[in-house]
């Protein structure tokens, strides 16, 4: 057996296939709540839509603040006990969340259950850790590339079991995924192994438990840094245009929830043909560095086009560039993990947990600000395009410090 072999042992199919639909699971349990969670709020506020409206924006704040200081967390605790536990404790826990939303008899119960449903996004930190354990560095890009696929079929599937159910009752898709999760952390108790042995298990350090300590990896391995600002700045610029989405297509071309559906399934399958399909060859062909930045030069030319699309026509053809821009997002988490230690991947994880929920707590805030105030320049429908023009430029920042990492991993880089 080579020395590959033995640090990437082979992994039971069965394991991987449980990796993937936690993934996905963990995103219906988030994107479940779309449809059907302003009517529940408003139900529960007896009526009182204005409050409905701001008591969502607190929900999904509570969500996102969760899974900021729960994603250190649980990645330095599968480090020191291994993946398996923290996985399976986290989607039997994504199971009590779902049936603790759909028992909630006022809005403090429902905000106990999205503290839960952030708390238990470990799952998703520490799924991320298991596929580097088990997957040589040149094969990670199309493996993160898969994860990313179940992650958008999960975004296919969660708002659509929202709708239908929701539409015979509020409540009734949260009690289905509730028993598809339960389902699930059965199936796993039976079927995924430990990916972590016992030698690379990190010790226990409570002084790293928080966001900001998990967030230092990043200073200690030469040039993780600037791939972590990279890593913000491409989940920052996405909230340019998932923040306001729904109200800038209203806006600009007038469409209807059903025309807005039927974009957003094309969407999520081009982006799981690219994610499964081509993220990797791109990354074997190009070099994963490569695709990173071929990935944000699409991206900064998508919003481009995206914020000057004029109609809606010129939004579909606008968002080919968005599509293929999603070959960087599995080469830059390929990227980042060939630069820590095993008994330190679980700790990466986490720090990225942790970045990409400030960009859903302050994104949604600045974005959302920034079209409100582009719309009530009253210079017309085209000047709300300013808000998907920013995500460009954020995009165009990341690109440039790829390239900045480029030229510190030519001066010799290692993690010993």
């Amino acid at each position: 057996m080579s020395q590959q072999d033995t640090l990437f042992p082979p992994p039971r199919q069965a394991g991987l296939v449980f990796i993937a639909v936690t993934v996905c699971l963990d995103v219906v349990s988030h994107t479940i709540v779309f449809p059907v969670l302003p009517r529940l709020v408003e139900q529960l506020l007896h009526g009182d839509r204005p409050g409905a409206a701001r008591w969502v924006g607190v929900l999904f704040a509570g969500w996102s603040l969760a899974q900021f200081f729960a994603a250190p967390i649980l990645g330095m605790l599968s480090d020191r006990f291994g993946r398996r536990p923290v996985i399976l404790i986290s989607v039997f826990g994504l199971s009590i969340d779902l049936v603790v939303t759909a028992l909630a008899p006022n809005l403090a119960w429902l905000m106990l259950a999205r503290v839960i449903c952030g708390l238990t996004a470990g799952a998703q930190t520490a799924a991320m850790a298991y596929v580097a354990d088990i997957t040589p560095p040149e094969e990670r890009t199309q493996r993160y590339g898969l994860l990313n696929a179940a992650a958008w079929t999960g975004v296919i599937i969660g708002p659509a079991i929202g709708g239908v159910l929701g539409a015979m009752d509020p409540r009734a898709p949260f009690w289905a995924a509730a028993a598809v999760a339960l389902a699930n952390g059965i199936y796993g108790l039976m079927v995924l192994p430990e990916s972590l042995p016992l030698e690379r298990r990190a010790p226990l350090n409570w002084g790293q438990a928080n966001p900001w300590a998990s967030l230092t990896l990043l200073r200690e391995r030469t040039g993780l840094l600037t791939l972590g600002v990279v890593f913000f700045m491409l989940w920052f610029a996405g909230q340019a245009i998932n923040s306001v989405f729904v109200l800038y297509t209203a806006y600009r071309y007038h469409w209807t929830p059903m025309a807005l559906g039927i974009f957003c399934s094309v969407l999520a399958v081009g982006n799981i043909l690219v994610q499964t399909q081509l993220a990797s060859r791109a990354a074997k062909r190009l070099g994963e560095r490569t695709a990173v930045l071929a990935g944000l030069a699409f991206q900064v030319a998508g919003f481009t086009a995206v914020g000057l699309a004029s109609t809606g026509l010129l939004f579909w053809l606008a968002n080919i560039p968005m599509i293929l821009a999603n070959i960087a997002g599995p080469a830059l988490q390929a990227l980042m993990t060939s630069k820590v230690h095993p008994d330190e991947q679980g700790r990466l994880q986490g720090a990225m947990g942790s970045i990409g929920s400030m960009t859903g707590l302050f994104g949604p805030i600045a974005f959302t600000q920034l079209f409100a105030w582009a719309i009530s320049l009253g210079h017309g429908p085209g000047w709300s395009g300013v808000t998907i023009l920013a995500g460009a430029g954020f995009s165009a920042v990341a690109w440039a410090l790829v390239m900045i990492s480029r030229r510190q991993d030519r001066q010799g880089l290692s993690i010993d």
